[in-house]
């Protein structure tokens, strides 16, 4: 007999569709958008004033504990340090960039700009730790021109600074000095008394304000800066509160590391709960082998509410969930919700998700997901719990949205209306042109389909990305999305990702980016003591690899869903040159070309010794 499933409430989502004489269909929410804030920071105020006592940020400290924040404390920081900002010269052309993770002191120093008007740019930190070249950050600076920097420990982002940092733009840290510049502590902002003139520049923020610049990671060259406006923001969440109704019976306790230098972390899940009065645990860990310590070490402390990751992160949590019941119990007791985003979650990773917790309550608790981007603030489609139940549907319109589907290349390519679009990217008015069609639709680049024939109702599934797909020698369409999502599933726990190849050829390669941990855990004690390369290099592991591959391409219905070949690469996708993004999503086109020679041994004859066929 099925375990129920734990109650949780969720918001009713209907839909209605208009069907036009050139096959573009028009699906809207039937449920109204209910009316929202007019700034991000009024919500700050509310809670400050009706729950002061509460628990708003917390973060580990180096001994261990804890350093908490209430509402009433953050709000008197907040505007003790947009009193000081106040006498600087910033504006929307001369905004604060932030170069530091996820922290306390960087939540304060991005509410108070926004409470003055001046916008902020949370800067992913890999383009400051992990890069070499600091291309993007220099790209960033220049589009940017930031007036100020800020940065919890300057230390570590010396380089960075020295590097790609405008000379004239003052350094503020909490902590740490610098070579070769002054630094301002954040004490002396923090020492600042606030009074009228913060109360009168926050009267002039209104819906158009730009609150902040969220970098996209870029398809092809350098990052482009998002334009945040309150508005975006603002109605957004109250989208997303009609959705997640639940999250009005009781103030939300999220633990979470997802950055908030993405939409994900620091527009959905941050201003999630600013929005509904919850209570945020800032997880400084990470879904990596030495990162996800830290995060079983949290969910001893802390049990959230809901609980938000990417797909990666829930496969680390399985293995250790599966070691550590404890830990399971903890993270489960106040659970109402998993949601996950970024990439597809995969079916043996659902599936163990659900066992093992199903073992330790008695219950299911449901997962979902949904659909959007950094242009749209992030959430347009979402799920009701009928469509969570079903695998791979991505939602419909969250009332407030329009979605428009027009026929492309036998696909249903998705573009996106509403007050939670942006207006366009800053400093660039020929990508902005280009991203919007002749009714104001931003153009997602994604293709969707029904997840029931031509029903609207039950949703929508993600059906690739249109600029990824391409033709066969044939004539014959290969839709990329799916055919990596049904790879990967497949392979596990052996690949990470696939860059499928094969545009004008007579088959599908592919060239594959192996999931080390995994890979190591099949090899076993074959594998100790040898690098990646020989590890992948095992007889064993290359047998592993084929019969995978053969498996997969025995389930295949033509040429256009038969990977025929791969090649598994030892070297990772390179940051600096594009291949990947700070997010850790693989760029397709930036890796065929520059791994164009990769991509002609596997199609060499004859047949290359690394080479795995299928059959």
């Amino acid at each position: 007999m099925a375990a129920s499933m734990r109650d949780v409430r969720l918001g009713t989502l209907g839909v209605a569709m208009e069907r036009r004489p050139d096959g573009v269909m028009i699906i809207r929410s039937t449920e109204p958008l209910r009316p929202w804030e007019t700034r991000l920071t009024d919500y700050l105020v509310r809670w400050a004033r009706e729950a002061p006592d509460r628990v708003y940020l917390a973060e580990r400290v180096p001994d261990g504990g804890w350093r908490t924040m209430t509402y009433a404390q953050v709000h008197d920081a907040v505007r003790r340090i947009a009193a000081a900002l106040l006498k600087r010269p910033l504006s929307v052309e001369r905004p604060v960039a932030i170069l530091s993770g996820n922290g306390i002191d960087h939540a304060l120093v991005g509410l108070a700009a926004m409470t003055i008007g001046v916008p902020y740019a949370a800067i992913s930190v890999a383009y400051s730790l992990i890069s070499s070249d600091f291309g993007k950050l220099k790209a960033i600076m220049a589009q940017l021109t930031p007036g100020l920097l800020f940065t919890t420990h300057a230390g570590p982002y010396a380089r960075a600074i020295a590097a790609a940092c405008p000379a004239d733009a003052e350094v503020v840290a909490t902590s740490g000095t610098l070579p070769d510049r002054a630094v301002t502590p954040l004490a002396d902002l923090l020492a600042v008394r606030h009074d009228a003139a913060v109360d009168a520049a926050e009267a002039k923020v209104d819906g158009d304000t730009i609150a902040k610049f969220l970098f996209t990671s870029g398809s092809t060259g350098n990052p482009k800066g998002v334009i945040n406006t309150q508005r975006m923001l603002c109605a957004n969440q109250a989208m997303m509160r009609q959705s997640l109704a639940f999250v009005a019976d009781e103030p939300p306790v999220l633990l979470d590391w997802l950055p908030w230098s993405h939409t994900f972390g620091g527009n959905h899940n941050f201003n999630m709960v600013l929005a509904t009065g919850g209570s945020f645990y800032i997880d400084e860990g990470k879904p990596t082998p030495e990162g996800i310590a830290a995060t079983v070490r949290n969910m001893r402390d802390v049990s959230p509410t809901l609980y938000f990751n990417v797909p990666k992160g829930f496969e680390a949590l399985a293995v250790h969930f599966a070691r550590e019941p404890d830990v399971l119990k903890s993270f489960v007791r106040r659970l109402k919700l998993n949601f996950y985003a970024g990439a597809a979650l995969a079916p043996h990773v659902a599936a163990e998700l659900s066992r093992l917790i199903e073992e330790a309550t008695g219950e299911q608790i449901l997962m979902t997901t949904s659909l959007g981007s950094t242009e749209t603030a992030p959430s347009a489609l979402a799920c009701t719990r009928e469509m969570s139940l079903r695998p791979g549907v991505v939602g419909v319109p969250l009332p407030g949205v329009e979605l428009k589907l027009v026929p492309s290349n036998g696909k249903l390519e998705a573009r996106l209306r509403g007050p939670n679009i942006t207006p366009g990217y800053w400093r660039d008015p020929e990508q902005t042109a280009k991203a919007y069609d002749e009714e104001g639709f931003y153009k997602l680049g994604d293709a969707l389909k029904f997840a029931v024939d031509g029903d609207p109702s039950g949703g929508f599934v993600f059906d690739g990305r249109v600029t990824e797909d391409f033709k066969l020698a044939t004539g014959t369409w290969v839709s990329v999305g799916p055919l990596r999502g049904r790879f990967i599933a497949a392979m596990a726990p052996l690949v990470r990702d696939l860059v499928v190849a094969g545009h004008d050829r007579d088959d599908i390669a592919g060239l594959v980016i192996p999931d080390m941990d995994g890979v190591r855990q099949v090899a076993g004690a074959a594998g100790q003591g040898l690098s990646d390369a020989d590890v992948l290099a095992l007889p064993e592991i290359r047998a592993a690899f084929r019969s995978r591959l053969d498996a997969l391409a025995r389930t295949a219905t033509g040429s256009s869903s038969r990977v025929d070949r791969i090649l598994v690469m030892a070297e990772p996708p390179s940051i600096d040159a594009n291949e990947v993004t700070d997010k850790g999503s693989i760029n397709q086109r930036s890796v065929l070309a520059r791994r164009a020679a990769l991509v002609e041994e596997l199609y060499a004859e004859p047949r290359s010794p690394r080479v795995i066929h299928a059959g």
